[in-house]
This record gives structure tokens, C-alpha cells and sequence, in this order.
């Protein structure tokens, strides 16, 4: 079973007194040759912004852009006149495709705001860009609830790759498998509270392993857990 385990602690820690950050991957002033992504999986940052502030307006292209707030509440504008305020429960997907150019900031001037945000390559240069974001209704406990796709299935958002995201509550002592959609793509387990063993693998908050060459994975729950899970080509 090829795997690759990170662990919270080797992420890249970075403390702007504004925003508080921690990259999975190789980012902005984050650099580590080891850590350019995982398959088509590129970013994957753990985001806390202090209350009023934010990301002024900046660009992206030909980049598939996935927001999951945890706590408070995100403002999303951009120059297509997009606009929307999400918070837990719910989604945001930007295809960034010819070029975008948007903020986000906290809605909040009392409270802080934490979320994840991933990037995902594009399946082809110079989509139409586009916008959206949803709600969900809160899932059946111990499940795992499918956010994003390629094809809308299942009430999911759509974005522009062969990629699949996939988050579930789940109480201790409960276990669940996934079966991957096809046999090219790995999985990446993102435990965003918990404690957990993967494929053998254990996991502690914020700990992540990605797994490939396998048809199916198998997850076990030793605390209350929240875990997110990210099936991309790993070509």
C-alpha cells in the first residue's frame, strides 16, 4: 500500500497576526521540494482570519478553488459580481479558468474565522470562470456526505477535474471504508478533529495521509471525529 503520512506538526506554520496559517503543501512563502502537492491535489491550507479582516483582491487562473468554513463566516467578491457570505455547512467552488480576480474576508468584526481552502489542477486550460456556493443539510451521523465532483452527483458541487470531496461526523468506536472511483486516483485523509487509524496509519488532529494503488480504504474512529477526505488522479 503506497501511502505518504504528514503529520500536523510538519505542516508550514505561518502567523501574519491577521491570519494564521498552516500549509500542507508548498505555499506562497512556504517552500519544500517534498510537499508539492498530492496527485492533483495542490493546496490544502488550514486558515484562521482575525474578525474584519482579509484577502484583498487578487488574481487566479486555471486553478479549481474548494472553501470549507469550520467556524464564522466567509465574504466572497469577485469581478464577475459574484458575491456570497458562507459559514459551517456550507461550500464554496470558484473555477478560476481564464482568470479571476476576488477577496474574502471575515463578515465578522467580533469573531475570528476558520477554514480550509484546496486547490485542485483543471482538467483543461481557459474554462469560463465561474462561482458558486451551497449549503448542506447536515448529514446522517457516521456517514460520509459527498461536497464536490465532477458531475453534480448526489447534490454536489461541480468543479472542472475527476475529483471527489468527501466529509463525515463520526462517533468513537465506529468504522467506515471508502471505495475509490477509479483505480489511477489516490486519496488523501485530511482528520480535522479526532483520532483515527487509517489503513493502519493512525491519525491525531489535523494529521493527513495519502494513499494510492488501492480500490479501497478503510477508516477507524477511536475519538468523536471529523474527517475530510480528497479522491484526486494522481496523474
Amino acid at each position: 500500500m503506497p501511502s505518504i503520512f504528514h503529520p500536523s506538526s510538519s505542516r508550514g506554520f505561518r502567523d501574519w497576526d491577521w491570519l494564521k496559517t498552516a500549509h500542507s503543501f508548498s505555499f506562497a512563502n512556504y517552500w519544500d521540494p517534498n510537499k508539492m502537492g498530492f496527485g492533483l491535489l495542490r493546496v490544502l491550507n488550514d486558515d484562521t482570519i482575525a474578525p474584519g479582516q482579509g484577502f484583498d483582491l487578487h488574481p487566479h487562473r486555471d486553478m479549481e478553488i474548494v472553501t470549507i468554513p469550520l467556524n464564522g463566516r466567509l465574504e466572497h467578491k469577485d469581478n464577475f459580481r459574484h458575491q456570497g457570505v458562507i459559514g459551517p455547512g456550507d461550500v464554496q467552488v470558484m473555477s478560476a479558468g481564464t482568470g479571476i480576480t476576488h477577496s474574502e474576508f471575515n463578515a465578522s468584526e467580533t469573531e475570528p474565522l476558520s477554514l480550509l481552502q484546496l486547490w485542485v489542477e483543471t482538467d483543461a486550460p481557459d474554462h469560463t470562470p465561474r462561482y458558486e456556493d451551497r449549503g448542506f443539510p447536515k448529514p446522517e451521523k457516521n456517514t460520509l456526505q459527498l461536497l464536490v465532483s465532477p458531475d453534480e452527483r448526489d447534490g454536489s458541487l461541480m468543479i472542472h477535474q475527476q475529483a471527489f470531496f468527501l466529509r463525515g461526523e463520526f462517533d468513537a468506536g465506529l468504522s467506515t471504508s471508502y471505495q475509490l472511483q477509479a483505480t489511477h486516483h489516490g486519496v488523501y485523509v485530511f482528520l480535522i478533529e479526532g483520532d483515527a487509524i487509517v489503513n493502519g496509519q493512525k491519525l491525531n488532529k489535523r494529521d493527513a495521509i495519502g494513499i494510492w494503488d488501492e480500490s479501497e480504504i478503510k477508516l477507524e474512529f477511536k475519538q468523536d471525529s471529523s474527517v475530510l477526505l480528497v479522491e484526486v488522479p494522481m496523474e
